[in-house]
C-alpha cells in the first residue's frame, strides 16, 4: 500500500464472484415511511450523454441527492427511520414525550440530518448533540448548529468524534444515533442502511422510466464508513433472480479503509489524511458494512482530491451540483474504465460497450464545504 495520500495510485481490487452472492432484502415499509414525510419527493436520476460517450459506454445516470428532504445530502433517509423506529420504541416505555438527546459524530452530513429530523420527528423534548472532527469546514459546522443541535467541536479525526460521541451517549436519556457500527453496537446503524432503500427503490423505478428495462450494469457507490455501500448490496444483492449489477466502490486515496480491508481480507483501519471529500474520510469500516462489502462488491477503487474535482467539474457542466464526495462516483468511474488496464477492469465488471451506468451522487456542493488550499493540520 502507498504512503498516507501519497500521489501514488493504490492497488485495484476486483471480485467478480460477488455477482453471485445473496442476501436478504431491506423491509419493504421503509419508503412508505418515506413518502409520508413532508416535502418528500424522489431525487432526480439524471441522464449525461456525454459523459457515457466519453466513458464508452450505452447509457450515464447520475442519482443526484443535492436536495433530498430540505437538505443538501442523501443522509436524511437514514437519520429519519433510525430516529422513527428509536422513538416507536421510547414511547412504549417511557411515553410520547419523554426527554431524550440524540447524540451522533459526523463529518457534516449525517449530523445535520440527524439534527434536522430531530426537530421534524420529535417534540421539545428531542434534542441533537453532534460531534464534529477537526478539519470540517466552519460553514458545515454552523449548518449543523443552525438545525438547533448541541455541537462539540473534537481534536481529532473522525473515529476519535465517534468515540467521543459513544461516551457522551452514556449520560441518562441519551441515545447514540451512529450511521457506523461496531461489535454491541449494531442495531441502530442497521436501521439507519435500512433507511437507504428508498434511494435504490427509486432508482429502479426512474431506469425504467427511462426505458432501461434491464437495469444498472455498474453502480458506482462513494464509500466512508460502509454504510451506503451496506444498503447498495443489500438491495442489488437481495433480488431472487435475473442480472445484478457490478458494484464499485470509490473511497479517497487517504481514507481508503474498504480497498485496504478488501485487499487484506479482514477489517483493516487505516490512518487518514486531510482531504475535500470530508464525508468520505473515514478510517474505520463499520462492523455491520464489512460482511456486506466484503462478500458483495465487485470492485473497489481509490481517488485524488484532483479527480473528484475534476469530476465535479464535470457534472457541474452537464447541470448537476456534486460536491466532494458525490463526484467521487465518477471519478471512481473515471478510473475504472479508462487509462492503463482498462480492458481487464471492464472485463472484471463486465461491461460492455452497450452497458448502463449509475452514479450515485451523494451530496450537492451546498453540502460540505470544502477549502480551496490545503489545511495546514494532518489530523
Amino acid at each position: 500500500m502507498p504512503d498516507n495520500c501519497s500521489s501514488a495510485p493504490l492497488p485495484w481490487y476486483a471480485r467478480p464472484a460477488a455477482r453471485t452472492w445473496r442476501c436478504a432484502p431491506a423491509p419493504a415499509d421503509v419508503r412508505a415511511f418515506h413518502t409520508e414525510l413532508p416535502g418528500y419527493a424522489a431525487t432526480p436520476l439524471v441522464e449525461v450523454p456525454d459523459l457515457a460517450r466519453d466513458l464508452g459506454i450505452g447509457r450515464l445516470f447520475v442519482k443526484d441527492e443535492s436536495s433530498r428532504l430540505g437538505l443538501p445530502a442523501f443522509k436524511a433517509l437514514g437519520a429519519s427511520w433510525a430516529i422513527h423506529r428509536v422513538l416507536t420504541e421510547r414511547a412504549a416505555t417511557h411515553g410520547a414525550h419523554a426527554p431524550l438527546t440524540l447524540v451522533t459524530a459526523t463529518d457534516g452530513n449525517h449530523g445535520r440530518a440527524v439534527a434536522r429530523m430531530a426537530g421534524r420527528l420529535g417534540g421539545p423534548g428531542l434534542t441533537a448533540h453532534v460531534f464534529v472532527p477537526q478539519g470540517v469546514h466552519p460553514a458545515a459546522v454552523a449548518a449543523i448548529t443552525a438545525e438547533g443541535a448541541q455541537v462539540t467541536e473534537v481534536e481529532g479525526s473522525y473515529d476519535d468524534a465517534v468515540r467521543q460521541a459513544a461516551d457522551a451517549a452514556r449520560a441518562p436519556e441519551a441515545v447514540l444515533l451512529q450511521d457506523s457500527s461496531w461489535p454491541g453496537y449494531e442495531r441502530i446503524p442497521g436501521w439507519i442502511v435500512e433507511g437507504y432503500a428508498t434511494l435504490f427503490a427509486e432508482i429502479d423505478t426512474q431506469l425504467t422510466g427511462a426505458g432501461a428495462q434491464l437495469g444498472a450494469g455498474l453502480v458506482a457507490v462513494p464509500v466512508g464508513v460502509g454504510s451506503l455501500a451496506q444498503a447498495c448490496v443489500t438491495h442489488y444483492r437481495s433480488r431472487p433472480g435475473g442480472p445484478s449489477p457490478a458494484l464499485l466502490a470509490v473511497e479517497p486515496d487517504c481514507a481508503a479503509c474498504a480497498l485496504e480491508s478488501l485487499t487484506k481480507g479482514e477489517p483493516t483501519p487505516v490512518e487518514t489524511g486531510p482531504t475535500a471529500m470530508a464525508g468520505l474520510n473515514c478510517g474505520t469500516l463499520s462492523h455491520l458494512a464489512w460482511p456486506y462489502l466484503r462478500d458483495g462488491l465487485d470492485a473497489a477503487v481509490a481517488v485524488t482530491d484532483a479527480d473528484s474535482a475534476a469530476a465535479s467539474r464535470a457534472l457541474a457542466a452537464h447541470g448537476v451540483s456534486s460536491g466532494p464526495c458525490g463526484a467521487a462516483a465518477l471519478a471512481g468511474t473515471r478510473a475504472a474504465l479508462t487509462g492503463p488496464g482498462t480492458a481487464e477492469r471492464r472485463s472484471a465488471l463486465g461491461l460492455g460497450p452497450a452497458a448502463t451506468v449509475v452514479l450515485l451522487s451523494t451530496e450537492g456542493t451546498a453540502a460540505n464545504p470544502h477549502r480551496t488550499d490545503p489545511p495546514t493540520s494532518t489530523a
